[in-house]
């Protein structure tokens, strides 16, 4: 009997852990590559933490919340250690100018490290996440670099079996009372970033080892599921409509075997160095408008709403997330990304 309970009730949990998608999605990965790709790391010439917190379809219960915190930086500094034309703003023109891209040239080869740690709540299942990055970046031409990056990290997945609702059946208290079960895995991701003064290139695999999972507390086995590898693949394109504005379309391609692959069309127009308005298009699921302002050249700050196309346009509210920037070490009071566009 307890065996016929629990095929009926985790079916749609082994659907999660099977054939779903393991990993957060994000609407502002534009303002933070390095969430998806490890290749990123170093990219800039300061230290750049971000925290951000989204709320996925609100109104919808038990709806996923991911919460996380990324740091990454150069191990060296020492190709920025010169004062340029972007090391301050000149009244009334614009540091990202024409003049800045024509004069673009690659980073020296370099070394990159990074941080992340993430926390990603859907219901009763929980992931928590931290890894350690190490990137190099290498010039391939005058204005162009190629790098590459791994991420190595522990994953640790719980169920909260308090929180499963069975309604009026009556199920063994050794499932109901069995409380949190944790599983601990490792992770590694790995990517490479091709970045010009015009273009970027991206592929990144993340959750790159398949491992089985299994929620038991010694006395009962909830569930078993795979976790499996997710690839991306992300392209940009810098249009200079102006001095003072320009556009970047971009897409991001996912493939996660089972599912079909998942497209999103972005745009973001970048007035100055300054503030960004944009929008996303995610095939068969949603919209999403989005803005950002850089106050200074410590903080900036983005914010993007979601609407679904889906059915879960009928119970969902919308998801909204928040970013937050941080520049350390922006001792040449860069506004905006030199590299990183």
């Amino acid at each position: 009997m307890k065996g016929r309970i629990l095929l009926i009730f985790f079916t749609g949990l082994n659907i999660l852990l099977v054939n779903g998608q393991q990993r957060p999605y994000y609407t502002q990965y534009i303002m933070n590559n390095y969430i998806i790709n490890p290749a990123v790391a170093g990219i800039e010439n300061y230290w750049d933490v971000k925290a951000s917190h989204r709320m996925q379809w609100v109104g919808l219960q038990d709806a996923p919340v991911t919460t996380y915190i990324t740091m990454h930086g150069p191990l060296s500094k020492n190709d920025y250690g010169r004062e340029t034309a972007t090391s301050f703003r000149a009244r009334g023109e614009n540091p990202r100018g024409e003049a800045y891209w024509q004069d673009y040239t690659a980073a020296a080869p370099h070394h990159g490290a990074g941080l992340t740690i993430l926390n990603d709540r859907t219901g009763p299942l929980n992931r928590f996440a931290a890894y350690g990055t190490y990137a190099y970046h290498l010039g391939i031409s005058p204005k162009t670099n190629l790098s590459a990056g791994i991420s190595v990290g522990v994953t640790n997945i719980s169920l909260d079996a308090s929180k499963l609702n069975f309604g009026s059946v009556n199920v063994d208290p050794a499932v109901s009372g069995s409380g949190v079960i944790n599983t601990f895995k490792p992770d590694v991701s790995a990517g490479l970033w091709l970045y010009s003064k015009n273009y970027f290139i991206g592929l990144a695999a993340q959750q790159i080892i398949p491992q089985n999972i299994t929620f038991s507390n010694n006395s009962v086995s909830l569930t078993q599921g795979k976790l499996i590898p997710h690839l991306f693949l992300s392209a940009g394109y810098r249009i200079q409509l102006s001095d003072d504005v320009s556009l970047l379309p971009s897409t991001l391609i996912r493939y996660i075997n089972p599912l079909p692959i998942g497209i999103d069309l972005n745009a973001k127009f970048q007035y100055q160095d300054l503030i960004w308005l944009g929008g996303s298009y995610r095939y068969k699921d949603g919209f999403a408008g989005m803005v950002g302002v850089n106050l200074n050249n410590a903080i900036n700050i983005g914010y993007s709403y979601d609407m679904q196309t889906s059915v879960l346009n009928t119970v969902s509210k919308g998801t909204h997330e928040i970013l937050i920037g941080f520049l350390l070490g922006n001792k040449w009071g860069d506004l905006c990304p030199r590299k990183l566009w």
